[in-house]
């Protein structure tokens, strides 16, 4: 860490680059001069990074929930019926090649600009990811549990709740983790392009005035956040379902 604040102020001291285009990172050029780390903090004292954060975080979390229904519901009928895999399954595919932002036009035109857009992008990225890794999980079931499971008298929604899903739980929170990262993405370029508010219309705003430390404080906060969210919280519940099912020794 020590030697990547060198190398940044390194670059801003000896003018590598424009001033306007590579503040200082914590030393500023000239007294009283602009640092990033002066403008994030400046930024969470005013209230405007943590309103902006707050703001995409719940989006974020609305969105990500919605998505975890529709892609479990969807997932849970391409495993059961083939008509379904056979049909949606290839259309749900299809999608999932299309970028999450190449939508928004259509978004805006549908929910005009605002959260409504910003929110169907994250649904759309999430659920799409969400159906395709939880209607694979459900398919790699082995038969044999299965049928094990239906001769001991399991069968209907109680064959499903201790057998199939159980047996894909490690795969679903692997899904999920990847779920979370699109849907984070598609909230900051849903957000940059829709101007609704939130880190991504920050980020536009910092864009429009040329102000590259707004820009790189926001950035800052965008990587804390998914780090945070990935290794605490994720990753934990992944090392416990983990070595719940004997997958991975504790350490």
């Amino acid at each position: 860490m020590l030697i990547l604040i060198t190398i940044w102020e390194a670059i801003s001291k000896f003018e590598v680059f424009p001033a306007f285009m590579w503040p200082p990172l914590i030393i500023p050029n000239d007294p009283g001069g602009v640092t990033v780390v002066k403008t994030l903090i400046n930024g969470i004292i005013s209230g405007q990074l943590l309103e902006a954060t707050g703001s995409s975080l719940i989006r974020l979390f609305i969105g990500f929930f919605v998505a975890v229904v529709i892609g479990f519901v969807l997932g849970f009928l391409i495993y059961k019926y083939k008509i379904v895999d056979d049909t949606l399954g290839f259309f749900v595919t299809s999608l999932q090649a299309i970028p999450n932002i190449v939508w928004m036009p259509l978004a805006i035109l549908w929910f005009g600009l605002g959260v409504g857009s910003v929110i169907f992008i994250v649904i759309l990225g999430a659920a799409l990811s969400i159906t395709i890794t939880s209607s694979t999980a459900f398919k790699s079931v082995p038969p044999l549990l299965i049928r094990v499971a239906s001769t001991m008298g399991s069968s209907g929604f109680h064959l499903f709740r201790t057998v199939i899903f159980n047996s894909t739980i490690p795969q679903q929170i692997a899904g999920l983790r990847l779920a979370w990262a699109l849907a984070w993405r598609a909230v900051l370029a849903g957000e940059l392009l829709g101007g609704s508010g939130g880190l991504g219309t920050l980020l536009d705003l910092g864009r429009s005035i040329q102000a590259m430390d707004l820009i790189f404080s926001i950035m800052i906060i965008i990587g804390i956040i998914g780090s945070f969210i990935d290794n605490f919280i994720f990753v934990r519940i992944e090392r416990f379902v983990l070595r719940k099912w004997g997958i991975q020794t504790a350490h």
